[in-house]
């Protein structure tokens, strides 16, 4: 609630000045952004971005130039550090505020983006003795090398009738929590054995800011399988492995609803980030929960789609409190109470690639041709394939493409599959096959939007955010493909927005999250209308492309999982 020159939470009388600020701090695959905010109104003043300097570690090992093993992504944590280091003060400069005018910080993660840690949070990767295994490193969320844990989780799940399973999905993702630790317990005893926590990266540097150890509900339900105040039992964990059985002791730890107060900036923080010790820091969260109230998109039926290098979609369905459990809709990552927002069930799906596939394609098979031209007009690679894309009826291709190529998060949860590209002829050219991947992740999104109404979740309303967003013919595409209205994002920084969005409640400025969000959020409506003509065409490869997807990923014909197993046993 606004009132004249102050910010007032009227529940608890406190106040906070017209000019008060927070910081959202937006942790992303290779990079975060530090983004001030002012509270009143939700104006972003100036922002800030600090790479990785060790960006995403897919290869080798820098410590000791060791390879890798095929589906791993491996990050340092320090480079998390950097960010506060760097960023931070970066943004207060670029916004031209004072450090006193800041009164919370909040941070967002990609996830399950998860590290092994000391009891008192040093990572194990930071200890001398440990710097050239990888297991001691941080596991990003596309880290994959997990899905035989994964499988063997899930299946033990169901041949023991575990009442969890059906929460998400009927599948934990080779991402989680627990296929992860499974995997650090049977290819680094050693390290798994030292590790004291097993704590998600957002609930880590959260930990960096305040000097005390927290925990969010958003990762603990979707990515640590907490439901009703439980996680699997010892039983079932000695069943998947007799060590694993005290796993859950590493995760452990009293969790905290989104938007509340983790504890005060430290001085070691304040040092860092040049804002004053005691500030509100907010409990941790995720990239694209963080951005729900962000987009105005929080009310049920609502689906916010951060499209990034990922995409993934949240949306809230009825209430909690109303005694009926929440719906098990097959394949979602997960339906957790107070996932998103606090007394609503929050359901999550998501696609492993999106524009990592982009990427892929102009990195990897772009023409010397191609190239020159798009140095001569002065445009990206990516503008000049869209262009030449859009210039095209629908189907004219010929092509039809499976967004597999960091596997499959939803519906299918298995990272084993790989991307497929059928139709190609000697005459395809580049921008066409570029055509067919951008649609082919539209049809995933549509593969996940329709499960959810089938299991009994409406979709009302799809609201996009994240980079993608600025590529005007993709959101008409997904507009026609979808036949429904697409709304964006009216920052073009949705996470970080959110991340500071929640800081303002953890401040005391607002009562909850939804007021935060209602003042200083922020959407454009309807930004893209499906059209009849195209819709109707897209029809007709939608149908192809459900028929790929079930042969490849519902036992048709196995051959992806096949030559999955041949290329990782060849190295």
């Amino acid at each position: 609630m606004i009132v004249n020159a102050h910010t007032q939470r009227v529940d608890e009388g406190i106040d906070v000045a017209d000019d008060a600020c927070v910081i959202g701090v937006d942790y992303g695959t290779l990079s975060g952004r530090a983004l001030v905010v002012r509270v009143s109104d939700g104006a972003e003043l100036g922002s800030a971005v600090q790479p990785y300097r060790h960006a995403v570690m897919e290869r080798t090992l820098p410590a000791s130039g060791a390879p890798l093993p095929p589906d791993w992504a491996l990050q340092d944590p320090d480079d998390y550090r950097d960010v506060l280091r760097t960023a931070v003060p970066a943004a207060l400069a670029a916004a031209g505020v004072k450090p006193e005018q800041v009164v919370g910080i909040g941070v967002d993660f990609t996830a399950c983006t998860v590290l092994p840690t000391l009891a008192d949070g040093t990572p194990l990767c930071e200890l001398t003795p440990y710097r050239n295994r990888p297991h001691a490193y941080v596991k990003l969320w596309k880290h994959h090398a997990a899905q035989p844990q994964a499988d063997r989780i899930n299946a033990l799940a169901h041949e023991r009738g575990e009442k969890w399973i059906g929460r998400y999905g009927g599948k934990i993702s080779s991402e989680w929590e627990y296929a992860k630790g499974l995997q650090l317990l049977e290819e680094d005893a050693e390290l798994y054995h030292r590790a004291e926590r097993w704590i998600e990266a957002t609930d880590w540097i959260t930990w960096q800011l305040t000097g005390e150890e927290s925990r969010n509900a958003c990762t603990a339900g979707y990515k640590g399988i907490l439901q009703d105040g439980e996680r699997p039992g010892a039983e079932y964990l000695a069943a998947l492995n007799p060590d694993f059985a005290g796993f859950t002791a590493k995760l452990e730890f009293p969790v905290s609803a989104l938007g509340d107060r983790a504890g005060s900036l430290c001085e070691a923080a304040a040092g860092w980030t040049g804002l004053p010790a005691g500030i509100a820091v907010c409990v941790g969260n995720v990239d694209a929960h963080v951005t729900g109230p962000a987009v105005q998109g929080v009310e049920p039926g609502q689906m916010v789609a951060i499209m990034g290098t990922s995409t993934c979609h949240i949306v809230n369905g009825g209430p909690s409190d109303e005694g009926a459990g929440p719906a098990d809709v097959a394949g979602m990552c997960g339906v957790v109470d107070g996932g998103i927002i606090a007394g609503l069930w929050g359901y999550e799906a998501g696609q492993s690639g999106v524009g990592d596939i982009f990427a892929w394609f102009v990195e990897r098979y772009s023409s010397p041709a191609l190239v020159a031209e798009a140095a001569e007009r002065g445009v990206s690679l990516h503008e000049l394939l869209t262009e030449q894309a859009a210039d095209h009826e629908v189907g004219a291709h010929g092509l039809v493409a499976l967004d597999w190529h960091s596997g499959n998060r939803s519906v299918l949860v298995d990272h084993s599959l790989s991307g497929v590209i059928v139709g190609l002829t000697l005459g395809t050219a580049p921008h066409e096959i570029y055509r067919a991947l951008l649609e082919s992740t539209a049809f995933g999104t549509r593969v996940i939007v329709e499960a959810l109404e089938a299991g009994g979740v409406p979709v009302t309303e799809f609201i996009a955010a994240g980079g993608l967003i600025k590529n005007s013919f993709l959101m008409q595409m997904y507009a026609d493909v979808l036949r429904r209205p697409v709304s964006l994002a009216g920052s073009a920084q949705g996470p970080a927005l959110g991340a500071a969005i929640h800081a303002a409640v953890a401040a005391g400025a607002y009562p909850d999250v939804v007021s935060a969000g209602a003042a200083m959020g922020s959407r454009v409506a309807s930004a893209y209308l499906p059209d009849e003509g195209r819709a109707k065409a897209y029809d007709a490869l939608f149908a192809e492309y459900l028929t790929l997807h079930d042969y490849f990923g519902r036992g048709g014909n196995d051959v992806l999982r096949r030559l999955h197993e041949i290329k990782t046993g060849a190295h």
